[in-house]
């Protein structure tokens, strides 16, 4: 069987390069150059796979993409775009594409996600559309994470899939990666996003304030409740509500946790009276909440009530191609003073920036950059505005310690593997064909050792 793949760009070299491409790999190839073009040979014939461009005069992707799901047109889309935000990644998922990719692009990739997709078709013999009703354009909500890496699309892609569900999420990360951002993320592209978001870190209370705080409590109750008050849960009735480092809840608190979680209901602190509640529940932890339940640290039916969806959060030094992005976010982010312009930084800053392992994470790297402007006046920043101890060394594997947290050995090799990879990547400035050459693999293998390295490390 011959497949049909339309291509809509407004770049006529793209089209070309990809219909020579893809004629020569077998498939049809037909083009347009702009979102009216293409929505009216979709009207006539639905391609077996459409291949969008994001920004195009006359009709932008996103709006082709909301017309075409306007219309009922069930088209197999995967998004070209140059702009990887996760307004644009979130948006293009929400609104029915199978995937999207990056330009600059290689050839391969393309022909690789076009397979999976035709694949993903046989399978089910629909693309899963993933309805929305966003009042707001694109732009209106502020980015919160700031990426580009395949590993943060991924976060994308899944907030996409899950925002407007009512199912509870479970956030994965090390500290500072984010979690409270996609949390946010999550509410701001949800159905309840009129609603209240309500936070609170679980970590930040003993175990009697935290549970006031939570379910509130009667006039009484204890010494200084001298009001009765509502809790977090009354106040986030109708919308959502943050459990920050929910590992660090007491069992008796995990308990009524589990109550409301189980039917909606509670009761206040020195109270009777059932309350009863509408809440979504995202929580997030940096624990190992598995391991938790094995030491007897952590309820295992509340477990499974939280881990309905899980997203997990990569550390930053398995994001390290996202570290000039985010740079220069922080650097416009923090000005020494409203009314400048962001400061600049040199090469020679960067690259130490680059070759650090970020413990801290992201909230490193931005409190680097802070302090980094203050030091430089809010001019030209350079290595000696960083205090990075250490910032010359590459990251390092603590074998010693992987044994005594009694990780499998397949998890240590794809580290092993993984941060080989990430080295060479950063010595390549992300050229893949370059990084694959030194390596001694393909640059499909390399696209395919990083994806398995990133399962074996999720499922360790």
């Amino acid at each position: 069987m011959t497949y049909t793949v339309l291509v809509a760009d407004d770049d006529e070299a793209i089209r070309m390069m990809l219909t020579d491409f893809l004629v020569d790999e077998g498939f049809n190839v037909e083009v347009a150059k702009n979102g009216s073009a293409a929505l009216k040979m979709i009207e006539k014939k639905l391609p077996d796979a459409f291949l969008l461009d994001v920004r195009m005069p006359d009709m932008d992707g996103l709006t082709l993409l909301q017309r075409l799901r306007d219309d009922g047109l069930e088209v197999p889309t995967i998004v070209m775009t140059a702009h990887g935000t996760s307004s644009v990644a979130i948006q293009s998922i929400q609104l029915g594409a199978y995937d999207y990719i990056m330009k600059p692009f290689e050839l391969s990739k393309v022909l690789v996600t076009i397979n999976r997709l035709l694949e993903h078709q046989r399978l089910t013999n629909q693309v899963v559309a993933l309805e929305t009703r966003f009042s707001q354009s694109p732009g209106d909500i502020t980015e919160r994470i700031v990426g580009a890496s395949p590993a943060i699309q991924e976060v994308f892609k899944v907030i996409g899939r899950v925002a407007e569900s009512e199912a509870t999420v479970l956030i994965y990360g090390e500290t500072g990666t984010g979690k409270e951002s996609v949390a946010q993320m999550l509410f701001e592209h949800s159905m309840r996003r009129r609603g209240p978001f309500v936070r609170i870190n679980c970590a930040a209370l003993p175990e009697t304030l935290l549970e006031s705080e939570l379910f509130g409590h009667e006039k009484g109750a204890f010494t200084g409740a001298i009001a009765t008050r509502q809790g977090r849960f009354e106040l986030a009735n109708g919308g959502t509500i943050f459990l920050d480092e929910i590992g660090e809840m007491t069992l008796n608190t995990q308990k009524k946790l589990l109550r409301v979680l189980q039917s909606g209901e509670f009761q206040r602190v020195g109270g009777s009276k059932d309350f009863k509640v509408d809440v979504r529940v995202i929580a997030a932890t940096n624990k190992n909440l598995p391991k938790e339940i094995e030491l007897s640290h952590f309820r295992e039916d509340l477990y499974y009530r939280l881990n309905v969806i899980t997203i997990t959060l990569p550390p930053l030094r398995e994001r390290m191609s996202d570290i000039p992005l985010l740079v220069t976010h922080f650097l416009d982010k923090y000005r020494y003073r409203e009314g400048l312009p962001p400061a600049r930084i040199v090469q020679e800053a960067l690259d130490l920036l680059m070759r650090y392992s970020w413990p801290g994470n992201i909230r490193q790297l931005e409190n680097t950059i802070q302090r980094a402007v203050v030091l430089s006046g809010g001019g030209m920043i350079t290595p000696e505005h960083f205090d990075l101890s250490g910032a010359s060394a590459p990251y390092l594997i603590d074998l010693n310690e992987a044994i005594r947290e009694g990780r499998a050995l397949n998890a240590v090799l794809a580290e092993v593997e993984r941060e080989m990879i990430r080295l060479v990547l950063l010595q390549t400035s992300g050229d893949t064909s370059q990084a694959a050459q030194i390596l001694g693999i393909a640059p499909d293998e390399l696209t395919q050792r990083r994806e398995v390295t990133t399962d074996l490390k999720t499922s360790a």
